[in-house]
């Protein structure tokens, strides 16, 4: 009585081969195959002496007066690794993936021309915290797949002008392949800016070299970040200090370059020390341009001067695409209008790349009381477009998302892979199916490589609805949720990758089916379409036989996992683990680990006089704070549990360390 099922096959692409589920399904009348203020801002005030935050600078001279509350005004010039005191904390551990880019899912993107930048405020320049909050409500990306730079932006005249990307959104942006760039705001005047801070950023040392250049390079380094993003507005300049800007890009790009570093400039100073937003590429900031890697062109081009500016780069031996053309979604996101086919033209070669103006707009412009959900539909609306499946994209929709335009990337590329869809934050943390810390809760560094085509739905029938969910998870805070009246059987697209495998692979899907009865079957493609659009030919892989009753499916993906026999192991466990400072019930913790290569992050536990354990947070760096700590019923010491996690998820045995109440 019921049509026999039909296979869809799904677009993930692998030079050896690529796993997702498949989810079949029949009618439901029978049993179915088997730098604004933030709401985190304040949330630890009380915790400030020895809560680690976002290092910002000005470049030497400080202002006049004292700082506000919670501020500290701190100097570039004399900044030393060694006296960083939270330096452990914002630091990095995640190195910058490769990424492949496969055959794009519709044949609208292109691989190879327009690139995408994002300019992000993740929070205020002083303040914000180095390793998340006890709150969900963040800007999460997870588009990471369209984005090819990502600048940490802010800065203020009375908080400072140098700012360096703290460590939860360089290891996630990593994780995925993006490189992340500190700022550097000199603002204009009527924004407190004061021309003696962009003297003080280009001034010279006696051999002639510009020390601050230097500066910032190390501090690249040392944070682990990867370059740059100049912004030059404070008015009121000559030719002798455009002069000396322009020395000061090119030694700062030179010595970026020998450490893997890059430099992008913003088109506001031209070369005669003015501050003119040319909106192009032209005479008066081709020096810059050329002493950069890359330039953000100001908001005022026009498509001729899109145009003439690709022209002019190529004339000078460059890349069209080293020019970032602002779009300026601050204000209305996905509702702002663009003149895209001066940009990203539809029938034509790509003139620019696209330089995305605060597109956290996506969690800004919510009402209060808003969720996570609703933030991460605002989001996949903004980057996937009006269909929410960057396989079909809506040709009358007016937002021209970036996946409509740019190939998506993956850096699902060797074993082992694992994902629990945690999407770095949420409303409760789970281990195994279970909370074990029912506070809400940010860390962008625990995220995890995330589905990169989102939501790409094949089925012959009604599609259901797909998005990350936070009611359950299997780790993390959230998980993949598929929801909907299946009429025809339905396939998910997840992942691109080009994973090794042989006959001792094992591919693993913790997965439950909420309302109705799904089956699941695994697909795996051993070679690309040949061309954008297309799907590649998949073996089905049944896997065992789903519960559940009749109806509309709720069907819930927590954890996905692809490795060898052999490769399930745990790493080992931490070592050295101390308390470094400690405030009341504000700690610093520290620890040692013998292959810290061998780490996905690392976990803190209380274990408490009852014999539970209640997590604490994780992190990717080994150290971390803990605040607010109050002793429960008779206990005379705290006690922590750090254990190091592996790829796999899998955690060593726990190293304790204690402190007195």
């Amino acid at each position: 009585m019921n049509p026999k099922p039909t296979r869809r096959t799904v677009l993930i692409t692998g030079a050896a081969a690529a796993f997702l589920p498949a989810l079949p399904a029949l009618p439901a009348l029978t049993a179915l195959p088997a730098p604004r203020a933030r709401a985190a801002e304040g949330t630890l005030k009380a915790t400030a002496a020895l809560q680690p935050y976002a290092s910002y600078w000005y470049p030497d001279s400080l202002p006049s007066g004292s700082p506000g509350s919670g501020i500290t005004w701190r100097s570039l010039k004399t900044w030393r690794p060694a006296t960083d005191a939270d330096l452990a904390f914002n630091a990095s551990s995640v190195p910058l993936a490769r990424r492949f880019t496969p055959a794009p899912a519709n044949t609208t993107a292109r691989a190879g021309q327009a690139r995408i930048q994002s300019l992000v405020s993740f929070g205020p320049t002083s303040s914000n915290p180095s390793q998340g909050s006890a709150t969900a409500d963040t800007y999460a990306p997870t588009h990471w797949a369209y984005m090819d730079e990502l600048v940490f932006w802010g800065g203020s005249s009375g908080e400072g002008l140098i700012l360096a990307p703290n460590a939860p959104v360089v290891d996630a942006a990593h994780r995925h392949g993006v490189p992340v760039l500190g700022n550097v705001f000199l603002p204009p005047a009527a924004y407190g800016g004061q021309l003696q801070w962009t003297r003080d950023l280009v001034q010279r040392d006696a051999s002639g070299h510009y020390p601050l250049a230097a500066q910032l390079v190390a501090v690249a380094a040392a944070y682990g970040f990867d370059g740059w993003f100049l912004n030059a507005e404070t008015g009121g300049g000559d030719s002798a200090l455009g002069a000396d800007m322009l020395g000061f890009v090119g030694e700062l790009e030179r010595l970026s370059a020998a450490r893997g570093q890059r430099v992008t400039w913003y088109d506001a100073m031209t070369v005669n020390g003015s501050v003119s937003w040319q909106g192009a590429l032209n005479s008066r900031n081709q020096d810059f341009f050329e002493a950069a890697d890359d330039m953000f062109v100001d908001f005022r081009w026009s498509a001729e001067s899109l145009a003439s500016s690709a022209d002019r780069a190529a004339q000078l031996g460059r890349d069209r695409y080293e020019l970032w053309a602002g779009v300026d979604v601050e204000s209305t996101g996905s509702n702002t209008s663009v003149d895209w086919d001066a940009i990203v033209p539809a029938d034509g070669p790509h003139l620019a790349s696209v330089g995305l103006y605060r597109p956290e707009w996506t969690r800004d412009h919510l009402p209060a009381g808003h969720t996570p959900e609703d933030f991460h539909a605002a989001d996949d609306r903004f980057w996937t477009g009006r269909s929410l499946d960057p396989s079909r994209p809506d040709p009358a929709d007016g937002w021209r998302a970036p996946a409509v335009s740019v190939a998506d990337r993956s850096t699902v590329t060797s074993l082992p892979f694992a994902s629990t869809f945690n999407t770095g934050h949420g409303l409760r943390w789970y281990e195994d199916g279970a909370v074990t810390s029912g506070t809400p809760w940010n860390q962008l560094g625990l995220q995890d490589r995330l589905p990169s085509r989102r939501w790409v739905v094949r089925t012959d029938g009604q599609p259901p609805a797909v998005r990350f969910d936070f009611a359950d998870a299997w780790r993390g805070g959230s998980s993949v949720l598929v929801d909907g009246a299946l009429d025809r059987p339905a396939v998910l697209d997840l992942y691109a990758t080009r994973l090794p495998i042989g006959p001792d692979t094992v591919v693993e899907l913790t997965h439950r089916a909420d309302t109705g009865a799904v089956r699941v079957e695994l697909a795996v493609a051993t070679a690309e379409p040949d061309e954008a659009g297309a799907a590649p030919q998949y073996t089905y892989l049944p896997l065992p036989a789903g519960t559940g009753d009749g109806g509309p499916v709720r069907w819930r993906l927590g954890r996905l996992a692809v490795h060898g026999r052999s490769g399930t192991g745990a790493p080992a466990a931490p070592s050295g683990p101390r308390i470094t400072a400690a405030s009341g019930g504000d700690l610093r913790l520290a620890w040692n680990h013998p292959a810290p290569g061998t780490v996905r992050h690392y976990t803190v536990h209380r274990a408490l006089p009852d014999g539970t354990r209640r997590f604490l947070g994780g992190t990717c760096q080994r150290a971390y704070f803990a605040g607010g700590l109050t002793p429960a019923a008779g206990e005379r010491a705290v006690r922590f549990e750090v254990r190091a996690v592996g790829e796999l998820y899998t955690a060593s045995a726990p190293v304790t360390v204690t402190h007195p109440w």
